[in-house]
């Protein structure tokens, strides 16, 4: 619909830092162990039907309900309230997809909202798809550095001892690691308990770790990731925002309504990302069932002159 924003490519977020190359070991390492397991998918020892339905169904729990929910709409952009024991709990679910704590992921969003696609952006794949997609998480990038950003962007969740807690240590990460046992351990268990060999318990325990647990956790992590990369690159535009966000419809059906990003960066605290009958927000609709049973309130919309703009265009012969 619009054209592209026009950028220097030598204003391109950290072109001299990312021409460094200083891997960052603290995420590198991990994502390439997490990719490595789940690629055990691939070989038929590791295969179970249930390990398959813990990953439909974990995509969802912990991808939609723990990120898109809880560390985006919720805890970011404070898009509704909750309870607080139902907040701690999306905030944990969230924690389980080890894409960092809830306060280093809430001040790297709030930071890309403030300076979207500017060079202090955290992630702006105008510097490079791959930047965007994953090279500002593995290489060194003094905007990306949590510290600084923690106490400008998210210090009403660094002030908060639940979310704090997180930061201790990595906690984050153990959280996310704790479900790897859990689903070893129910697997083993289960098989065990009903007198089959120990052979067959440890396949059946490696099946939901490396289909439940590591091969889910690659998904949600590239379906993340895309929003940073792919939805600043392609897509249409349904408001004049200053920044080069897209509505991506791929995008927005694989991650349940994220990736309408334009949507969402023209009216960032709105907890209902697809303005339009044909973008389809699973998140959205989870979050109005959640208020038919008490569980969210104060439920920001999208502005009213933005959806009566974009009814105007769409009203148009």
């Amino acid at each position: 619909m619009h054209d592209k924003l026009v950028v220097d490519p030598n204003s391109a977020p950290d072109v001299a830092e990312r021409r460094s190359w200083r891997i960052k070991s603290r995420y590198a390492t991990p994502i390439i162990f997490v990719h490595l397991v789940a690629c055990l998918a691939f070989i038929p020892w590791f295969f179970s039907w249930t390990g398959v339905i813990l990953l439909v169904v974990g995509i969802y729990v912990f991808g939609t309900l723990g990120i898109n929910l809880g560390y985006h709409r919720l805890l970011t952009h404070r898009g509704f309230s909750c309870p607080r024991w139902f907040e701690h709990t999306l905030a944990v679910l969230g924690a389980c997809c080890a894409e960092e704590s809830p306060v280093v992921w809430a001040a790297w969003h709030r930071r890309h909202h403030h300076v979207a696609d500017q060079e202090p952006d955290p992630h702006s794949p105008l510097a490079s798809f791959l930047w965007g997609h994953i090279g500002w998480l593995v290489i060194k990038s003094s905007h990306s550095e949590a510290g600084p950003l923690i106490w400008r962007y998210a210090s009403d969740l660094a002030k908060d001892p639940f979310y704090a807690w997180f930061e201790v240590s990595d906690n984050w990460l153990r959280v996310a690691l704790l479900t790897w046992v859990i689903y070893f351990a129910c697997g083993f268990a289960a098989v065990s308990l009903a007198g089959g060999a120990t052979s067959d318990a440890i396949q059946f325990g490696s099946s939901l770790v490396v289909w439940g647990a590591a091969a889910r956790t690659v998904l949600v992590w590239h379906a993340s990731w895309s929003i940073n990369s792919f939805t600043h690159l392609w897509g249409y535009r349904n408001y004049e925002t200053p920044d080069n966000s897209r509505n991506n419809v791929i995008i927005g059906l694989l991650t349940n309504g994220e990736g309408w990003h334009n949507n969402h960066h023209a009216d960032p605290r709105s907890a209902k990302h697809g303005h339009s009958w044909r973008e389809p927000d699973v998140a959205w609709l989870t979050i109005r069932a959640l208020m038919m049973l008490g569980l969210a309130h104060d439920v920001a919309l999208p502005s009213p002159h933005l959806v009566a703009a974009l009814e105007s265009r769409e009203a148009r012969p």
